[in-house]
């Protein structure tokens, strides 16, 4: 969907800054978002979680009639980003359109896991 995604990204980065978070970058694919925030260090990053998936899925279902069954999917990943890696990440954030014609979320995130050392179950993927 298009138009919920040109519109999503900008009310994500209103939620953010409402609530002392700098969104650097987000965009994402049809089946998910990525977004890079900077956080206060009052904020943990369970809490941003919460009130970006709360706050925009409760946005979704009463700006999309059709979609008044949404809810984001249990869990998320989260990696922290040195300062020197920020140029990169939002390089690739901004890329996701394009990137995910040539990858799905799983082999994405997979690769990622790996990449990083994360030890992690396959089955917890799915």
């Amino acid at each position: 969907m298009p138009d919920l995604r040109e519109r999503l990204w900008p009310y994500l980065g209103g939620i953010a800054k409402q609530n002392q978070m700098k969104a650097l970058a987000i965009s994402g694919a049809a089946d998910h978002v990525h977004i890079l925030l900077c956080l206060p260090a009052t904020l943990s990053v369970a809490k941003a979680v919460q009130l970006l998936k709360g706050n925009s899925s409760k946005w979704i279902r009463e700006t999309f009639p059709k979609m008044h069954f949404f809810a984001w999917q249990k869990g998320y990943g989260a990696f922290s980003v040195s300062i020197s890696g920020v140029d990169a990440t939002v390089i690739y954030i901004s890329n996701q359109t394009e990137h995910h014609r040539k990858r799905s979320f799983r082999e994405e995130f997979i690769a990622m896991l790996q990449e990083h050392h994360f030890e992690y179950e396959e089955s917890i993927l799915d």
